[in-house]
Order: C-alpha cells, then sequence, then structure tokens
C-alpha cells in the first residue's frame, strides 16, 4: 500500500545564510531512498490526471513505478521518451501549476513531489559514465532550428530522433538560450544544461553558434540557397519592456535581460570577469515573477541589500512560490502594493532613489487579477542606486522585419494559422515558444518545439 504521508518527501538545500555567499545551486536534490521513499506516496492513478497537466505528456506514474522498485535506468528511459531535457524541466519548469496541480495526493496534503523525481532520476542517469546513445539512421532530409533555448532544442532532438539532419543557429557564443542566459547557476547549474546538450549533439544534432539569423543569414537563404526543407523559430522573447517613466535611461538602470545576461552568461560575479556588473549598495528590482526573482536574487550574491517592488499583493505574484520562499530566505525586501513613478538621478547622472506611490486593489482586469490603483497622496521616495527591470520581454523583430510572408501581433509575436501544427503564415517555416506567445516557461516552450517536429516530419515525408 501506497504510503500515505500526506507532505512531501523534503528536498536538501544549501542553508540561506551561505548559499548567497556563492551561486553554488540551493536545491541539493533527493538520495536513492529520498526519492524511492516519496515514489510510494504515488497512488498510480488510473485516470493519470497528472500526465494531463504535462505539456510534453511524459508518463508520470509509469516512471515513478519503476523509482519504487529501484529501477532508475527503467525510469530515465520513460522520461525521456517524451521529454529530452529532464534534467532541466525538473529543476526550473512550474510543476505546482501542471502536472503537481492535478495530482490526486493534493486533495489532501501535498501532491507527489513529481519534479523532484524527474530531476532525480535524470541526474541518476547523466552520472552514469561512459552510456552511449545511439545515432538513428539518416532518412536524407534536412531542417533549420532558429534559436538553441528550449524551444528550439526540443524540436532538433525530436526531429534528430526521426532521422533528419538537424542544424541550430543560436546567435549568442554559447548554446542554450535562455537556460544559459536568463537562469541562474543556483536554479540551473550550466554543467547540466551542457551535458544534455551534448547528449543532442549525439543524436546528430549541429548546433552552430554566432549565426544571428536575419543578419547573418535569412530564413529565404535557408529555405532556397541551403536546401532546408523547413525551418523552426525558436528564437525566444529577448526584447526586454521598460515602463516608460522619466529616469530610465539613468546610469544604473537595467533591463533583467542585460544584468542577467551579464551575471550567467558573462559570470561577471568572478574577479577575473572581462563583462563587468555594476555592483551596487542598494538594488530594486521591479516586477513579481520569475525572472525578477533571479536578477533579485542574483543581486544579494554580488553583496547588494535588494527590493523587490511589485504593484499588487503577494497572493498575486506570478512567480514560483519556491523561488518566493527561497527569495524570502535570503533576505531579499518585498515591498508590494508600490508603483514606480520616476528614476531619481543625483548631479552625476547616476541613480539615487526611485519616486513610487502606494497602490491598493480594485476590480479585476483584462488577466483576471485584482486591478491596483493609486492611493491619493501616498508619493514617497525609495532610496536605491540601482534599477533591474523586470516587467517582461517580447520577440526581437529581426528575423520578423528581414523574412517575407511571416505575419506578426502588435505585441511583435509571431502569427500562426494552425496552432496544433505550429505553421507560421509563412509556408514551411514553424514557430513556437516565446517567440509566439511571449516570455513563458521552459517547458510550454518545449512542447510548443515537439508540436512543431511531428508537423514538419508529416510535411517532408507526408
Amino acid at each position: 500500500m501506497a504510503n500515505m504521508a500526506e507532505q512531501k518527501t523534503p528536498m536538501p538545500e544549501l542553508d540561506a545564510a551561505e548559499r548567497i555567499k556563492s551561486f553554488d545551486e540551493v536545491a541539493m536534490g533527493y538520495t536513492l531512498e529520498q526519492a524511492m521513499q516519496e515514489a510510494e506516496r504515488c497512488l498510480n492513478c488510473k485516470t493519470r490526471p497528472c500526465v494531463n497537466g504535462c505539456p510534453v505528456g511524459v508518463p508520470i506514474p509509469e516512471f515513478i513505478s519503476e523509482i519504487k522498485i529501484g529501477e532508475i535506468g527503467k525510469a530515465a528511459d520513460i522520461v525521456k521518451s517524451m521529454n529530452l531535457l529532464p534534467a532541466i524541466c525538473g529543476r526550473v519548469c512550474p510543476q505546482e501549476k501542471q502536472c503537481e496541480q492535478l495530482c490526486v495526493r493534493s486533495k489532501k496534503g501535498e501532491s507527489v513531489a513529481i519534479g523532484r523525481l524527474e530531476r532525480f532520476v535524470a541526474d541518476y542517469t547523466l552520472a552514469e559514465a561512459g552510456k552511449e546513445i545511439e545515432k538513428p539512421e539518416s532518412n536524407g532530409h534536412k531542417v533549420a532550428v532558429i534559436g538553441s533555448g528550449p524551444s528550439g532544442l526540443a524540436c532538433a532532438g525530436e526531429l534528430a530522433r526521426k532521422g533528419y539532419q538537424v542544424t541550430v543557429y543560436e546567435a549568442l557564443h554559447k548554446a542554450g538560450g535562455v537556460l544559459v542566459y536568463g537562469i541562474p547557476e543556483f536554479r540551473l547549474p550550466k554543467k547540466i544544461v551542457a551535458t544534455e546538450i551534448e547528449n543532442l549533439e549525439k543524436l546528430g544534432v549541429e548546433v552552430k553558434t554566432n549565426v544571428v539569423v536575419g543578419k547573418s543569414v535569412t530564413i529565404d537563404e535557408l529555405l532556397t540557397e541551403r536546401d532546408f526543407e523547413a525551418v523552426y523559430i525558436g528564437s525566444g522573447a529577448g526584447l526586454p519592456s521598460f515602463l516608460g517613466i522619466e529616469g530610465e535611461d539613468l546610469n544604473g538602470v537595467y533591463s533583467a535581460n542585460e544584468f542577467l545576461t551579464r551575471i550567467n552568461l558573462m559570470k561577471a560575479y568572478e574577479p577575473d570577469s572581462r563583462t563587468p556588473v555594476y555592483k551596487a549598495k542598494n538594488v530594486t528590482v521591479i516586477g513579481g515573477g520569475n525572472v525578477a526573482m533571479d536578477a533579485a536574487r542574483c543581486a544579494k550574491r554580488i553583496g547588494a541589500n535588494v527590493t523587490i517592488v511589485y504593484r499588487r499583493t503577494e497572493n498575486e505574484l506570478p512567480a514560483r512560490l519556491e523561488e518566493i520562499h527561497h527569495a524570502k530566505e535570503e533576505g531579499i525586501i518585498f515591498k508590494l502594493l508600490t508603483n514606480p513613478l520616476e528614476i531619481v538621478p543625483d548631479e552625476n547622472g547616476w541613480v539615487k532613489g526611485m519616486l513610487c506611490q502606494q497602490m491598493e486593489l480594485s476590480e479585476p482586469d483584462a488577466s483576471g487579477r485584482a486591478r491596483p490603483v493609486p492611493v491619493t497622496d501616498s508619493e514617497f521616495e525609495l532610496a536605491t542606486d540601482c534599477v533591474i527591470m523586470a516587467i517582461g520581454n517580447s520577440p526581437n523583430p529581426l528575423i520578423s522585419q528581414t523574412t517575407s510572408g511571416l505575419d506578426t501581433n502588435k505585441w511583435g509575436c509571431l502569427v500562426l494559422t494552425d496552432e496544433d501544427l505550429g505553421l507560421t503564415t509563412r509556408e514551411s517555416v514553424y514557430a513556437g515558444g516565446d517567440a509566439v506567445t511571449g516570455a513563458a516557461t521552459v517547458i510550454l516552450a518545449m512542447g510548443a518545439g515537439k508540436t512543431a517536429a511531428d508537423s514538419i516530419d508529416k510535411q517532408i515525408l507526408g
């Protein structure tokens, strides 16, 4: 009979006082004993509601059943049959809003820790030395993938498994997209990303870095001059948004994209880094999503006192509960129901403060969340010498501007003529992930990449 413990098996973590001194991974992962203990909590429901909540359709009860009996290799094979990047997804996916939200165990206590178990089996097999990955036999067809983030990698991996010759074009000097420039080391170690990409390369995927599609080469050229039969655009949403308030052009104001890229990709926190980052005393992060939490926790680790400013309450924070919990443990201050009005300069053009106003919640807006409205005569100045904008991103317009027949909507996102196929308004050009939806989650981007891979396969092979 399944262990009826109502709470999840706790995840070992680094102590907060110690972890803010380094970029070491916070969540340390289950031991075999802990994983088997947690697996016993799964009821192996016949209806499998958890699978319905997984954007890539991982057979969750089946892989957990293998953990129960210690068959970790078999468990990993089951996960990888649907998810080629499980070590990544087990760390960064919002399981509490997807598979775990639908877990029957959550009706009385906590859900099964599906994400932690996925991470466990992935890490267990990553640690195995010398395991060969068999390259599928070529089917003689070529497909180009733009972007080496989660959506592009998922599409490339699925196509490679079907025998396609896949070339991935990445604008940066290192593959991984948002997995390497956006998500900090303490949440997702970059060696994990590198290993997952190496495994895709063993399947036959070729990754070309420092190629800016739309500048180095166009999609038209890929289709006509380089003989690719289809193109998948998984270029993400890397264009940062700003509030449009006075003072956003001051020294000491960053977009979260720039700040995190300097920290995560360029290792600006290391003493010998060739890419600097301003090490401010008091940092204010505007926003309440996972990117805001990442920026705040990075700023804390390079020595700043950090405040998150958000115009709604904690109930409306879009970030993962785990990220909010970790941020609080690390001493980050949450200044809620607060709206920035102006960034205040000193005499040298650097940030010295931010003018804010108190907010209160009114009726829900179009998003369904309570709408914040200003409190009369509630303005105040917050002392700060660095402001990081983490209020969202949109797709870079370069690809759409340099490709004929590729439509976008008013937010700059690529328009799909058929969402079930991932097909854009240009024949043989598919797209998915943040380039279509705007900034979303890793696993949703991967689901879109898998969908497009199946569509491309049907288009080419009929």
